[in-house]
């Protein structure tokens, strides 16, 4: 008789407990963790005015870097939601790469920037919202603010003076998903693509070095999360 009732109430509990994860409308989630941009960049022939045209092979590169990222998000239904992409913001190290012959002492790192890319999407989570389990894919547009641009030391000793990036928008994507490990309590993990296009710009021996650049980051986010 005990066994039975234990049973029964094991699977009372089996039976109630997913119910306990649902995501309703009116939810308020909030994720935090250990965010990563991983720019894939892509950039143009650089442009030095000295010479006046774009010098064959050159590139800008950029590095990658981690902050504390945070998402909100709030529910409009039990499968679809707004959520809102922050962190702290990130710094990368701007290089310069394939200068030739008499210019190749100017390859090596430029400078260092920050950027900051608050994203606003709209997310589908597609299982039955009573799933401890919760895989998501979104879409939104991004901005990205570069600033605190400034040269290395190396660069300014090389001849080279000021530095500007400009701001851009663009899409995102994302696929994620959350586990429930409590009714409130969550673990998250997402990956997105982020479309940023942006004008480096500086000056070398008093004339303009201009470079376009496709950042395109990957970004990969992994942290905890709670449901209000």
């Amino acid at each position: 008789m005990r066994k039975s009732v234990f049973t029964a109430s094991l699977l009372a509990l089996a039976i109630a407990a997913p119910m306990a994860h649902a995501y309703q409308a009116g939810d308020i989630i909030v994720r935090a963790g250990a965010i990563t941009v991983d720019p894939r960049e892509s950039s143009s022939d650089i442009w030095v005015g000295a010479l006046n045209t774009d010098v064959a092979g050159t590139k800008a590169t950029l590095d990658s870097d981690t902050q504390l990222g945070l998402n909100f998000a709030y529910m409009l239904t039990s499968h679809v939601g707004i959520e809102l992409l922050a962190a702290t913001p990130f710094s990368h190290d701007v290089g310069v790469k394939g200068m030739p012959g008499a210019f190749a002492g100017l390859n090596g790192k430029l400078g260092s920037l920050k950027h900051l890319p608050p994203t606003v999407s709209v997310v589908y989570y597609p299982l039955d919202s009573s799933s401890a389990f919760q895989p998501y894919v979104g879409a939104g547009i991004n901005y990205t603010w570069f600033f605190d641009t400034e040269l290395s030391g190396a660069a300014e000793d090389k001849g080279f003076s000021g530095l500007d990036l400009k701001d851009s928008w663009g899409l995102a994507a994302q696929v994620g998903m959350d586990y429930m490990l409590t009714e409130n309590l969550l673990l998250n993990a997402q990956v997105r693509y982020i479309d940023i296009d942006t004008t480096g710009t500086t000056n070398f021996g008093g004339a303009k070095v201009k470079v376009d650049v496709d950042v395109d980051p990957m970004v990969y986010m992994v942290g905890l999360g709670y449901k209000f």
